[in-house]
């Protein structure tokens, strides 16, 4: 006997009504909006809440993390979120994609700058190991847990986050092994 919440797609992968259900469900218990037409639908969730979000989208049928990634709002004060949304300096971006059911989501999270940690999305997508790493080494935020959290594009002596806005600008001189000296 056939299983009638079970729909199978043209892949022939299975994608059950209980997962788009679920899927729905944490959108719908998730600070978020979608301002105007545009997609992906963007969810707000609290730093204590990120992992457990995550963790249900995954369970929910979104099988590939398409990327991690910050941002540093040092002056930008005046960026659109919903009201419930505390703006904090920096923000960590994830882009999930459902294939199964057609859908792709970001989750943004506020990370204050007194305390830049969060927790780490190696335990559900192991392909966030590099990308946690790349965004520890750019912008100082730790990722709780991981396992391997040092520098992965800069030399590991390296002081200060490239990518802070308040990182100092022509800070390192640039040395060139064949240039002449001066004229």
């Amino acid at each position: 006997m056939e299983n009638s919440s079970t729909v199978v797609t043209s892949d022939s992968a299975y994608e059950t009504e209980g997962q788009l259900e679920q899927l729905d469900k944490v959108v719908q218990s998730t600070i978020h909006f979608v301002p105007g037409n545009v997609r992906p639908i963007i969810l707000f969730p609290e730093r204590e809440n990120y992992l457990s979000v995550v963790m249900a989208m995954h369970e929910g049928g979104c099988e590939m993390l398409e990327d991690l990634t910050a941002v540093d709002y040092l002056h930008l004060s005046g960026r659109q979120l919903p009201s419930q949304v505390k703006p904090e300096r920096f923000e960590v971006v994830v882009h999930l994609l459902s294939m199964s059911a057609s859908r792709r989501f970001e989750i943004r999270v506020q990370i204050p700058e007194d305390d830049p940690t969060i927790d780490t999305l190696y335990d559900v997508y192991h392909g966030s190991e590099a990308m946690e790493r790349e965004v520890f080494d750019m912008f100082g935020i730790v990722f709780n847990d991981h396992p391997d959290m040092t520098r992965i594009l800069m030399p590991d002596d390296w002081e200060g986050y490239p990518l802070r806005k308040d990182y100092g600008v022509n800070r390192v001189p640039v040395q060139f092994r064949e240039a002449p000296g001066p004229r």
